[in-house]
C-alpha cells in the first residue's frame, strides 16, 4: 500500500469511507501480519471454539450468573489492554493502531456491569484467578515488548466486531434484556459505522507496519497465548457453572446449528476470516433461524441484522 492510501480522512477512521480502490484487500499473502495470524492461531482456535462455555454460548444456551461473570472478566482484560494501549498510543509500532473512539470497550463493559449489578458494582467483582493472569500477561507486554500488544488487540477488537452482533442478539433473547440494549453495550460499537470499512482499514495498518520476520512470528506466538489465556477463563467459567444452582436460559434456537469442530461456526474465527472474508456466514444464520418452529415468526426483524452482518463479510 501507498504512503497515499495509508492517510484516511477522519470519515474513513471510523469505518465511514473506503480503505482502498475497489474495497478489498487484493494483495494478501502470507507475509502479510492477518494471514500470519490467521494461519498460526488455528490449531489454538479450534481448540477454544470446542470449549463447552462457547459451544453453549452458540446455541443460545446461556447461564446469567456466567454471562455476568464473563463480562466482569472482560471488563478486568479490556481495562488492562486498553491502559498499555494508552500507555503505548505513541510506538512506532503500535501508533497505526490507536483508534481508542472506535474500539474502547472497558467504559461499555462497565456501564454493562452497573446494570447487572447496580450503581456499587464495584464493590461485588473481583479479578478471578485466569483473567488475572491474563492481564499480567498484558501488562508486562506493554510494559517491556509494546510490539506485542498488536496481537491482544487484533485478536480481541476483530474477534469482537465481527461476531459482536450476532453474540448480543443471541444474549439478549435468552436472558430477555431490553431492546435497547442494556447489558450488552460491549457489543455496540458506536464509534464505527461501517464494520466492513473499518476492519479493512485496520488490516491494512497492521500489515503495513514495519516489522521484520522474527517479529511477526512473535505476534503469532503471542496470539496462540492470547487464545490459550481465553480458554483458561472459559474453562474457569465452566468450573464455576458446575457450582451454581441456576436454570439455564435458552435461546429457544441453535445460532450455528450443532457447532461440533467445525472451526468456521464460532465467531471469534471472525478475528481471522476477516482477513479473507466470509460470504456464507449469513445464508447459515438465516437457515437455523427458519429451521425453528419461533424463527419463522421473528424472521423479519433478525434478517434486516443478519443482512447487514454478511455484508461486513464480503469482502
Amino acid at each position: 500500500m501507498s504512503a497515499e492510501k495509508m492517510e484516511t480522512t477522519a470519515s474513513e477512521s471510523n469505518g465511514a469511507g473506503p480503505v482502498n480502490e475497489g474495497g478489498k484487500d487484493n494483495a494478501l499473502s502470507l507475509e502479510d501480519l492477518s494471514e500470519l495470524l490467521a494461519a498460526g492461531t488455528k490449531e489454538v482456535h479450534e481448540k477454544a471454539e470446542n470449549t463447552q462455555f462457547v459451544k453453549d454460548f452458540l446455541r443460545g444456551r446461556i447461564r446469567k450468573e456466567l454471562f455476568k461473570r464473563g463480562a466482569v472478566a472482560l471488563y478486568y482484560t479490556y481495562t488492562a489492554m486498553e491502559e498499555e494501549i494508552e500507555r503505548n498510543k505513541e510506538h512506532p509500532h503500535f501508533a497505526p493502531l490507536y483508534f481508542p473512539t472506535e474500539l474502547n470497550r472497558h467504559e461499555a463493559l462497565a456501564r454493562d456491569l452497573e446494570y447487572f449489578y447496580g450503581p456499587d458494582w464495584q464493590s461485588q467483582v473481583s479479578c478471578s484467578q485466569a483473567t488475572q493472569r491474563y492481564v499480567d500477561r498484558i501488562h508486562q507486554v506493554g510494559q517491556e515488548d509494546p510490539v506485542l500488544l498488536v496481537a491482544h488487540a487484533y485478536t480481541r477488537y476483530m474477534g469482537d466486531l465481527s461476531g459482536g452482533q450476532v453474540l448480543k442478539k443471541v444474549a439478549q433473547r435468552a436472558m430477555k434484556l431490553p431492546a435497547t440494549g442494556e447489558g450488552l453495550e460491549f457489543y455496540q460499537f458506536d464509534g464505527i459505522n461501517n464494520a466492513k470499512a473499518f476492519k479493512q482499514l485496520y488490516r491494512s495498518r497492521m500489515n503495513e507496519l514495519e516489522l521484520d520476520m522474527d517479529i511477526k512470528k512473535r505476534l503469532v506466538a503471542e496470539a496462540v497465548k492470547a487464545f490459550q489465556f481465553n480458554m483458561e477463563v472459559f474453562e474457569e467459567l465452566e468450573e464455576i457453572g458446575g457450582t451454581i444452582q441456576e436454570d439455564v436460559l435458552d435461546a429457544g434456537m441453535s445460532v450455528h446449528g450443532a457447532v461440533g469442530g467445525d472451526i468456521s461456526k464460532c465467531p471469534y474465527y471472525n478475528a481471522k476470516m476477516a482477513a479473507s472474508g466470509w460470504t456464507a456466514y449469513g445464508s447459515q444464520v438465516a437457515m437455523a433461524v427458519l429451521r425453528h418452529p419461533t424463527g419463522q415468526v421473528l424472521f423479519a426483524a433478525w434478517f434486516a441484522a443478519l443482512a447487514g452482518l454478511a455484508a461486513w463479510y464480503l469482502m
